[in-house]
């Protein structure tokens, strides 16, 4: 096999990454029908083909082309929401009551980030009805809370991602929440069409702090390598799944749930006071 000097792999190799993202871009392979093993094995492949032998003196190398953003915490001003929300779905689904609710609730704020059906399957004890009827009460109490109260962004972030967008890079918005409470969050702010993808659990396989949604966002939006994409978020759980996606940059924010002592000990590379900031730290300016 004749080797590329740009990139450090065989045509055979380049022919191969290609046919994976055009799979998944097309939808002939869907990432949600896959097992866990398999999908396992697709993205560990897709980091084997990811270029990790730039040439050093390539001067895109380091260039930025995909910037993955978190939702609630991070974009989004969350102001208790999510906890309002596990509270009224603790009342009407019978999970976690009674003298359980308060640590019910500390692990809710500890995996915040986390796909929301996962954090109910380990308060229902493996339960699966269980874990499935108290999620669809908090899905459902969280819309119902959007739709009372309204929601509101991070202030400066629709125009940071505009920004983003403007000087190059593509942007997607990622959530744990299910894609029907995702789409009543972009509809009550009015965000459609503001970034490039919207990514949920159930759109990538697993949720964080898996590197599903990050490898699943640089698939679909055909970014040429891990290193040229940024993974930005609020929770540990965030900033987890852009180290273990192996992002070239992982930056934590102290606008929603975790702190700086946190963020950092999760692996993120800087840590910011907001999302505002992030332009400057990334050296992107639209135009």
């Amino acid at each position: 096999m004749t080797s590329n000097t740009t990139t450090g792999l065989s045509a055979d190799e380049l022919a191969e990454r290609d046919e994976l993202v055009e799979q998944t871009e097309t939808g002939e392979v869907d990432l949600r029908a896959l097992s866990a093993d398999q999908l396992d094995d697709r993205l560990d492949r897709l980091a084997e083909l990811d270029d990790d032998d730039f040439d050093d003196d390539d001067e895109e190398s380091g260039d930025i082309e995909l910037i993955v953003l978190d939702m609630a915490g991070t974009t989004v001003a969350d102001d208790g929401v999510v906890e309002r929300a596990f509270a009224l779905a603790a009342e009407r689904s019978g999970i976690a009551t009674g003298e359980a609710f308060d640590a019910a609730l500390q692990y809710v704020r500890d995996t915040m980030g986390q796909s929301k059906i996962e954090v109910f399957r380990v308060l229902a004890d493996g339960d699966e009805a269980a874990a499935q009827r108290g999620n669809a009460a908090f899905e459902g109490a969280y819309s119902e809370l959007v739709a009372s109260e309204g929601v509101a962004e991070i202030a400066g972030a629709a125009d940071v991602i505009r920004e983003l967008r403007g000087a190059g890079a593509s942007v997607v918005l990622t959530t744990g929440f299910s894609p029907e409470t995702r789409t009543a969050i972009i509809d009550a702010l009015g965000w459609h069409d503001l970034a490039d993808l919207l990514l949920s659990p159930a759109d990538a396989g697993r949720g964080r702090p898996y590197p599903d949604l990050p490898l699943t966002a640089l698939l679909r939006t055909g970014a040429s390598a891990v290193d040229a994409m940024v993974v930005v978020g609020d929770t540990v759980s965030d900033v987890a799944s852009g180290v273990n996606a192996g992002a070239g940059f992982v930056v934590g924010v102290l606008s929603g749930a975790h702190d700086r002592e946190a963020l950092e000990a999760a692996g993120a590379d800087a840590v910011i006071e907001n999302i505002t900031e992030l332009p400057a730290l990334l050296g992107l300016r639209g135009e």
